[in-house]
């Protein structure tokens, strides 16, 4: 609202993201007029999650190569 944005981009990696996603689509879309389009992840990366990213620096493992540049501490 903010911005006056038309739509939300949201990246999918699996069904279950989709089922999640989709729910919180058709609210959007119903409360706020906001559309939302879906982007499929890569297959190279569809396998990351914020979750398995934090694990793995939780346990002091490398996270770098899970993550973009930008990210990086």
């Amino acid at each position: 609202k903010k911005i006056d944005a038309q739509f939300i981009l949201r990246g999918l990696r699996n069904p279950a993201d989709f089922e999640f996603e989709k729910a919180i689509a058709h609210t959007n879309r119903k409360l706020s007029k906001i559309e939302t389009v879906f982007l499929l992840t890569s297959s190279k990366t569809s396998f990351i999650s914020s979750s398995i990213v934090r694990d793995v620096i939780r346990n002091h493992g490398d996270y770098t190569q899970l993550v973009p540049d930008s990210v990086k501490l």
